[in-house]
């Protein structure tokens, strides 16, 4: 990770309308560089769903840089199941548990924002391995999202 560590990282957990202009920018840019530049997909990222969901951003304390993101979305908006998406970790701080600690993040806030139960994503299927690391099982054929081979998976709370 570039010179911090993940006691570095803050996460703030907001819903579109407590969002800032310049937080809502930095979540648009860091989006844009990893989808549509990095993976050279070219989709609507602004889907409308952005004003329905809680936006989990973990920044670098001490530069006050948005590093990792997730798009936190109530049951029936995308799935019948709350769900996890547009998870981006910036391309500088990968490979460093980061992801993982992101998800984590993100599976416990989604709870208390919902209650508990059962949270699906549309997960890149070059990422499924990773996914099933923190629990996910896939729960359907691959399909292509925006010309990008996907899976459902789906999460369940321990019992």
């Amino acid at each position: 990770m570039a010179s911090s560590s993940l006691a570095d990282i803050l996460f703030h957990c907001r819903s579109f309308d407590q969002l800032s202009p310049a937080a809502l920018y930095a979540i648009w840019q860091l989006r844009n560089q990893v989808f549509i530049v990095e993976q050279q997909c070219a989709y609507l990222d602004a889907d409308d769903k952005d004003q329905q969901a809680y936006h989990l951003m973990g920044y670098v304390a001490t530069e006050n840089r948005l590093i990792a993101y997730t798009r936190l979305l109530p049951p029936g908006s995308r799935f019948q199941e709350m769900s996890i998406g547009r998870v981006v970790v910036h391309p500088d701080y990968r490979s460093k548990g980061l992801g993982t600690l992101l998800m984590q993040k993100s599976i416990a806030t989604i709870q208390l924002l919902y209650g508990e139960g059962p949270i699906r994503i549309g997960a890149q299927q070059y990422l499924e391995s990773f996914y099933q690391s923190l629990g996910f099982v896939t729960c359907s054929a691959t399909y292509l999202e925006d010309g990008i081979p996907h899976v459902e998976m789906i999460w369940h709370p321990p019992n």
